[in-house]
Order: structure tokens, then C-alpha cells, then sequence
């Protein structure tokens, strides 16, 4: 049986703009609470949190901008990183994500690239002042005209100034938007050359959103937590968007993730649901607070961003008490997500696999040569057409066709296996495959077996140059607290016998902590050129 999978027709997909999706919501359930903040303890019910919005988007318009003008956002998670994702998806200008982590050079490209005329900043986050990199850089953002510090009397004064726009206008705005143009832009950082734009339209994001909580049945009942960061996918899309189009209350635990942060917050405003990439999880569960906190309103969630380690997973089960929560699957450039467990899964799939095909959405593995469609149970590139793939790069051509063939299918360079019963699994990336003699070696499986071993906390297996081999095996671990470091000689007794001798590490380091992205993504390519320079390899 080939290695083919068409998605669900049911439920159809939303035909409409984020923006009249979200006034429905609004008008729905408006007393209700829609958005809490937990550091400042501001809360919106949904007809003050549409006020807060037009009141954003009128001072948008007031400050001349159209529709198809981008503008960018530059802040970690706060309430008026929710304003700004709705108010101009009302007036049909594209918001363009920047890192919070983005230092002078990285954020000057993102500006300049994308042509961002206005600017939503914080002063300062942390180890960033975001005020002063743009200072600094305003001699290279030339079409840059304004920045607006929305912790300060800036974001009022633009506020005041949308006073004089009316409710007629911001409706014409509303009212010409429509479910293909192009709303928000979303720079991938690559690991060589410049990061590349991903260009999402209403279509995308709001129907991603609105079917990845539809798998976790998320309701007007709800209330999610989202440490994930806003300026991603999992926070805007699957967080934001996923609340917005089914009602359900979006709780923001604190600008940046904090794990005990975290715990605390589901446990006061008693979430049902909670978002993470894997490090997060493992963060919490191996927090000394863990035990001191009431989860027991938790049922459901997500968790995502990276290959989720089984025993990670059957924790948020047994400890966390969140039953149905969910595995996902996807990249950015496809809203991100393509591949579900559902809430009804066994255990095994649920921590086994990425799930199986999203409703409205074709999957398939591929030889990575060849581009031939593989039989399922054998390894090749996973690849994904239907609504979610986005528009494309922006201002990039020979990039989106890199990446989207003739055919519409997204190729996404991760490596996967589609089993007899549709679901999926993925085995890592086609560039973090590890070649050692002429094998092919993923890294995923032996992580996961090194997960089981009693003194491990987290592990990532890489390779690194070999003379013999080409390429030599390396386990990067992490110890749990008060545990005896492992060597290779300790590592190699725990594998032999259970994994071909090819597989087994022949070097092990030990690491406080993995470089990550913003997002928790391991980079991978880093650990490999830290541990050849360690090794002196």
C-alpha cells in the first residue's frame, strides 16, 4: 500500500476573513471572558476585547495604513501582540512576525525585507532593549516611518489618533479583505544563508487554527494556556486563532516561558488546556514545584514544535491528567500543521506517532531522490498539499518553487514512515540523518531509547566526523538533577543488546543545556559544530 493519505472533508472549512470570523465570535459570546494576562492581571471579555482591537485598527488606519502595507510586531507574549494580530487582519495589512530573540543585524534584514512601515515594539524584554536596536539601526530600515512602544504613552497616542476614523470606514476595511490575500508574514530561520518569509493568508492560519483545536475539542468552555511564543505558529495560529474561532478563553501565563510561571497559572485560572514543545513539558514535570500545584482542571492540549519523547508523553498523562492531550505535526509554511493524533487515540499512537493526516489536507512520503511515492513502513521525505500550504516566500520566486513542486505538494526535508494504519512517525531531518559507513542512521530512535534510561533528563543524538566512518554517533545528555554523569563506556554497557552495534555512541557529553531556538527547537547544527570542536574531531 503506498505511502498516501487524503484527509477528512468534515468539518468544512471557514470561508471567511480572521477578522469577520472573529466579530462573529465576539458578538457570540460577548460577556464572556476572552483573554486574560496573567503577569498584569488584565482580563477582556470578547465585546471588550473587539472594542480594544477596532480601537487598534482605527489607529492603524489613522496612521496611513492600507491594505497589503505590512507592519511589524516586535514583542514576547503580551496582550497587545493579541490586539495587533486582529486589528490588522480587520484592515487587511500583513503582519510581519519579528523574533523577540532577533538581534540589530536579524531585525534590520526582517524590516527591510518585508518592507515594514510602522512598527509595534516593548521598550525592553529581558537581556533585549528593543529600543535601543532600533536606534540604532534606523540608518539601514530606511522605509521604516514609524515605531509605536506599546508600554508606553506611544500605543495611547496612537489609540487617540485612530479616534478620528469611523466605524463606517474600519467596516469598508473589514468588508474588502478577503480569505485569500495574503495576512502575515513569518521568517523561518534557516541554518544557512538569511531566514525566508512565509507568507500565510486568512485561509491558512484561520482554518489551521480552527481544525487543530477541533482535534483536542476544544469549546466556549475552555481555557488554554499559551507559553508558546506568540511570534510562531504554535502561539498566533494554533494558540490564538484555535481560541478565537471556538470561543474558547486564551490565558497568556507570562511574557516569556517560566515552567514554575507556568504550573501556577493553570493551576489559578484553572486552564483545561496547555501548549508546549517538548523542553517545556520536561521542564515542568522535573520541576522541585511540580507536586505543589493543582493541575487537575487540565484535560487536553498539545504538544509539538519537535519529536516528543514517549516517557514525556505518558507523564503529561499520568501526572498532568491531560487525557486527551495531542501530538502535532507540521512547519510553519503550512500553518503549520498537517498531521494530528486525535483526542480518541490509544496511548500508543498518541506517544508512537505524529498522528494521522489533518481533514483537508494530502500527505505523502517520497523517496528523497526520485520523488516516487514509497510503500508505507519504508523512510523517505514527507510531503503535504491541500488549503495550509502557504502563499509562498516572500519576494522570493526560486525559493517557493524549491520548496512547493508544479503539483502544489510542500516538500518539508523531514524524514518519516507512514505505518499500515496511516499514521504517521518522523525519524528526523534528511540533513540530520546520520551516514556511518554507508548506514543510515536516525537519530530519533536512539533518543528515544536513551530516554528510558532512570538518571537521563533529555538527550539529542548527533553525528560528527569520523575518519574511518565518515560520520561517528554522539550522545548529548542532559542528567537529572543529583545523578552521577554517564560516560561512553557506561552508555555503550546500557545500549549492547538492544540496538545494532552501528547505532550504539561512541562519544558522549554531558550539558547543562541544548542551544534552542525561541520556539524550544533544538539546533541541532549547533551541538554538531560544539562537540566536534570538544572532541577536536
Amino acid at each position: 500500500m503506498k505511502a498516501y493519505a487524503q484527509g477528512e472533508s468534515e468539518p468544512q472549512l471557514i470561508e471567511e476573513t480572521i477578522g469577520a470570523n472573529f466579530e462573529r465570535t465576539a458578538s457570540r459570546f460577548g460577556p464572556a471572558e476572552a483573554l486574560v494576562e496573567a503577569a498584569t492581571g488584565r482580563r477582556w471579555s470578547w465585546s471588550e476585547l473587539d472594542a480594544q482591537i477596532n480601537r487598534l485598527a482605527k489607529g492603524l488606519l489613522a496612521a496611513g495604513l492600507q491594505a497589503g502595507d505590512r507592519a511589524g510586531i516586535w514583542a514576547p507574549n503580551c496582550a497587545e501582540w493579541v490586539f495587533a494580530q486582529y486589528a490588522t487582519a480587520k484592515i487587511g495589512v500583513i503582519l510581519v512576525n519579528v523574533n523577540p530573540a532577533y538581534r540589530t543585524h536579524e531585525y534590520a534584514y526582517a524590516v527591510n525585507h518585508s518592507g515594514v512601515r510602522l512598527l509595534l515594539a516593548v521598550s525592553e524584554f529581558k537581556t533585549s532593549n528593543y529600543r535601543a536596536m532600533v536606534d540604532a539601526t534606523r540608518a539601514d530600515t530606511p522605509e521604516l516611518e514609524r515605531v509605536i512602544y506599546v508600554d508606553t504613552a506611544d500605543f495611547e497616542q496612537l489609540l487617540a489618533e485612530g479616534e478620528r476614523i469611523s466605524d463606517e470606514e474600519l467596516s469598508r476595511c473589514l468588508a474588502a479583505t478577503k480569505p485569500e490575500d495574503p495576512i502575515n508574514i513569518q521568517y523561518t530561520s534557516g541554518t544557512t544563508g538569511y531566514p525566508k518569509g512565509a507568507v500565510l493568508s486568512h485561509r491558512n492560519i484561520l482554518n489551521n487554527g480552527y481544525q487543530v483545536t477541533g482535534m483536542i475539542d476544544l469549546d466556549e468552555h475552555d481555557r488554554l494556556c499559551i507559553p508558546v511564543p506568540f511570534y510562531h505558529c504554535f502561539g498566533m495560529v494554533m494558540g490564538n486563532l484555535g481560541c478565537t474561532s471556538r470561543g474558547t478563553t486564551i490565558v497568556i501565563p507570562a511574557p516569556g516561558f517560566d515552567a514554575e510561571t507556568t504550573l501556577r497559572v493553570v493551576a489559578e485560572e484553572k486552564c483545561t488546556g496547555l501548549y508546549g514543545v517538548p523542553t517545556m513539558f520536561i521542564a515542568m514535570q522535573n520541576h522541585p514545584s511540580f507536586k505543589d500545584h493543582d493541575l487537575s482542571s487540565l484535560r487536553t492540549g498539545i504538544m509539538a514544535g519537535s519529536i516528543c519523547p514517549i516517557e514525556v508523553m505518558r507523564r503529561c498523562v499520568d501526572d498532568m491528567g491531560m487525557n486527551a492531550v495531542s501530538i502535532a505535526y507540521g512547519m510553519t509554511e503550512t500553518s503549520p500543521v498537517s498531521c494530528q493524533t486525535r483526542s480518541d487515540d490509544d496511548l500508543e499512537r498518541r506517544t508512537a506517532t505524529i498522528g494521522r493526516v489533518h481533514p483537508h489536507v494530502e500527505i505523502k512520503v517520497v523517496d528523497p531522490v526520485s520523488g516516487e511515492t514509497l510503500e508505507r513502513g519504508e523512510t523517505g521525505e514527507y510531503c503535504t498539499r491541500g488549503y495550509s500550504v502557504m502563499l509562498g516566500y516572500w519576494n522570493d520566486e526560486q525559493k517557493t518553487r524549491a520548496a512547493i513542486d508544479e503539483e502544489g505538494w510542500m516538500h518539508t526535508g523531514d524524514l518519516a514512515v507512514m505505518r499500515e494504519d496511516g499514521y504517521c512517525t518522523i525519524v528526523g531531518r534528511i540533513k540530520d540523518m546520520v551516514i556511518r559507513g554507508g548506514e543510515n542512521i536516525y537519530p530519533a530512535e536512539i533518543e528515544e531509547f536513551l530516554y528510558k534510561h532512570p538518571d537521563i533528563e533529555d538527550v539529542q543524538v548527533i553525528g560528527v566526523p569520523d575518519q574511518k566512518y565518515g560520520e561517528a554517533i554522539c550522545a548529548c545528555i542532559r542528567m537529572k538533577a543529583g545523578r552521577e554523569p554517564l560516560d561512553a563506556a557506561a552508555i555503550r554497557e546500557y545500549c549492547t543488546g538492544h540496538l545494532a552495534h552501528y547505532k550504539i555512541p561512541a562519544y558522549v557529553q554531558i550539558l547543562q543545556d541544548f542551544p534552542t531556538t525561541v520556539t524550544g527547537k533544538i539546533r541541532k547544527n549547533q551541538l554538531r559544530e560544539d562537540a566536534a570542536k570538544r572532541l577536536e574531531l
